[in-house]
């Protein structure tokens, strides 16, 4: 693996995995903030503008492929965590470079955070990275957003629109109609999504073109979340509102963090 030195030393060592794992026929997706990233190749200045490092590489994969994934890093020099693959290693796995220091994270079908998000059939829409719509998802299911993610959500919704499908544009179908099913989901994400609305007015490095780019896209995706037909699970669940706790706490693991960590 290369050095952890910058934007191009992540995409390499990201594609050398999922290469690797591909050889092996194993399936390998790349998450996170470096996924959103490698997708919007345009905003790459800007991203280091906004002081938005990258840390680790985070993949997603399927359970039929998990028992494989230990040989293909091994191969590749990285050490594994024996105690959280041991204890978690059928929905999570860590591995690290101990040359370049680079620490990676297996997710296995679902991320289970605040919310969850069933990647078992979306898996393998995109060769490299979880679709436009899952990554907008894995960021906008944290309750309590932080910054980083705020800022990762609003380069995604600069550099790619809104469509119907998962064809080089962010699903808004696919997300609505998820959103529309669960009250909780709905809640978070669009609670976050004004968040992350109120937040591009203050960020000096876009212009004013940018900002209003990203601003009418937020718009039109939060008009087609509301005119979802909504669930009767959803329209019960909706009369308590946040009175009743909507999501889950994420409970913590020696070395495994709370979100995708990149």
């Amino acid at each position: 693996m290369g050095q952890p030195d910058g934007l191009t030393g992540f995409f390499n060592d990201a594609i050398a995995i999922i290469n690797a794992a591909e050889e092996k026929h194993v399936k390998l997706r790349l998450l996170g903030a470096t996924a959103i990233y490698y997708r919007c190749p345009k905003s790459r200045k800007l991203t280091e503008a906004m002081n938005r490092p990258l840390t680790d590489l985070d993949f997603m994969t399927l359970s039929k492929y998990a028992e494989h994934i230990p040989d293909i890093f091994s191969n590749l020099g990285f050490e594994a965590n024996e105690r959280v693959n041991t204890l978690y290693g059928l929905r999570r796995q860590i591995y690290n470079d101990p040359k370049s220091g680079r620490h990676v994270d297996i997710f296995v079908d679902k991320l289970t955070f605040c919310h969850e998000l069933d990647l078992t059939r979306r898996l393998e829409i995109d060769p490299t990275t979880l679709t436009l719509a899952d990554l907008f998802l894995e960021k906008m299911q944290i309750v309590k957003i932080g910054e980083k993610d705020i800022k990762d959500t609003i380069i995604l919704l600069l550099e790619h629109d809104l469509g119907e499908s998962d064809d080089g544009t962010l699903n808004v179908k696919y997300v609505a109609k998820l959103l529309g099913n669960d009250w909780g989901w709905y809640y978070t994400v669009t609670t976050n999504v004004e968040k992350m609305k109120n937040y591009v007015d203050g960020l000096a490095m876009l212009s004013s073109d940018e900002k209003q780019i990203v601003k009418s896209r937020i718009s039109a995706l939060s008009e087609r979340i509301e005119k979802e037909d909504k669930s009767m699970k959803w329209k019960f669940r909706a009369k308590a509102g946040p009175k009743v706790k909507w999501y889950t706490d994420v409970d913590e693991v020696e070395n495994l963090g709370t979100t995708p960590s990149s």
